[in-house]
């Protein structure tokens, strides 16, 4: 695996409003505590990808932050699982849990959920 398949390009960042309502208000779900990713299929040659922690379960900033550069990281090693995929997906991937994780936690789980998406 060539090393700039490691990255997490401008490109593959899920920016649009437009597409993070669609998300939001008709995507569909899968879910593996403490983690939900929702998606929908889109027109384009890449995935788009945003991470979201909510600020009712971590109050102080840092935490969120953390746990968000530790999604990130997940999807960053583990988006060679999508790579086999012919469709397209923008998706959000939400922590939903009430405690940190540990870094590999977090990337088993988030590899299981991206082998579900296939």
């Amino acid at each position: 695996m060539k090393l700039k398949s490691f990255t997490y390009p401008e490109k593959e960042k899920l920016k649009s409003r437009k597409l993070i309502k669609r998300i939001f208000e008709g995507g569909e779900a899968i879910k593996s505590y403490p983690i939900l990713i929702k998606f929908v299929l889109k027109d384009a040659d890449t995935h788009s990808v945003g991470v979201s922690v909510s600020k009712r379960n971590f109050k102080k900033a840092v935490d969120r932050i953390k746990i968000k550069r530790q999604l990130r990281e997940a999807y960053r090693l583990n988006k060679k699982e999508l790579q086999n995929i012919d469709r397209k997906y923008a998706m959000m991937i939400i922590f939903i849990g009430k405690k940190e994780m540990t870094s590999k936690n977090i990337q088993e789980t988030v590899k299981s959920l991206f082998k579900e998406l296939q």
